[in-house]
């Protein structure tokens, strides 16, 4: 019998309501969300479902927030990465991650991410002061985690043929509308996206895009295959945004969702989605 392959979970979250609120968590439907989420928490599910490593991703655009996460990585045999927050605008970017280097875990720092989604300009990432902060991040040898809505891909497209030099890692598949059904104009911009070298996409976050109750696998199979036909294996990484992925699926249905989308891969393209794609894009220990 073959081994399954190891797994790394490329995109989780973790929350603490005492240390700040998360202000996006508004609402009845967000409400199962409202309470603290732990390393903890996600430890033994994480285990059970095989995962061998994870990364960690910022949830607010708190400057505190990255140094936490980064301690929590230091301590932690699971988090192999942080994907943080700071400022991309401003004009001392570059001495501010290298101070985050220096900080307890701050070996563990892989990426920056901002949350693009909620910025009212659909070109914000074209703005000269982030493009500047975007080249300071790829000059710290970090990758550049991408948070967006369907409509701010084109953006997305641009700035990453404007910086060759810096690995842009998609979050989600850019958000594709899987509870409309439809797949257009997001599969067109995705794969104009997916033509650059230099991106790189997560199969995560799917499972809140479609129907919370009601979804079912094949429900997210045309978005699965436009995302594996459009970047490939080698460009491609589970992630389960837990515990936002709680929402819609338990932590072993989205990773076992996730085998079934890319069952008819090779053995080493599956292994490829599942761990060693994370594993060398974010140069994982």
């Amino acid at each position: 019998m073959t081994a399954r392959p190891r797994v790394v979970d490329a995109h989780h979250h973790v929350w603490d309501l005492a240390v700040r609120d998360q202000d996006w968590i508004t609402g009845e439907a967000l409400a199962p969300l409202r309470r603290d989420f732990a390393l903890a928490d996600l430890e033994p599910e994480a285990r059970a479902a095989g995962v061998a490593a994870t990364v960690l991703v910022q949830t607010v655009t708190v400057a505190e927030e990255t140094p936490e996460f980064l301690a929590l990585a230091d301590g932690s045999e699971l988090v192999a990465g942080v994907v943080g927050w700071t400022d991309l605008t401003a004009p001392d970017i570059a001495d501010t991650l290298a101070a985050l280097r220096e900080l307890p875990g701050g070996d563990r720092l892989v990426g920056l991410r901002h949350q693009v989604q909620g910025e009212p300009d659909p070109e914000w990432l074209l703005r000269p002061d982030v493009l500047r902060g975007l080249a300071a991040v790829a000059d710290a040898g970090l990758v550049h985690d991408l948070v967006i809505l369907p409509h701010q891909l084109p953006a997305a497209t641009r700035a990453a043929a404007a910086l060759p030099g810096l690995v842009h890692v998609l979050d989600h598949a850019g958000k594709p509308p899987i509870a409309t059904g439809r797949t257009r104009p997001w599969a067109d911009d995705l794969r104009a996206f997916a033509a650059l070298p230099n991106t790189v996409c997560k199969l995560s976050g799917l499972v809140t895009e479609a129907d919370w109750h009601a979804w079912t696998p094949d429900d997210l199979r045309p978005y699965a295959e436009t995302v594996v036909d459009a970047f490939g294996p080698g460009r491609l990484m589970f992630g389960s945004d837990w515990p936002v992925c709680r929402l819609a699926a338990t932590y072993t249905e989205v990773l076992d969702t996730a085998r079934a989308l890319i069952q008819d891969l090779s053995e080493d393209e599956r292994a490829a989605v599942l761990g060693t794609t994370a594993e060398r894009v974010y140069g994982l220990r």
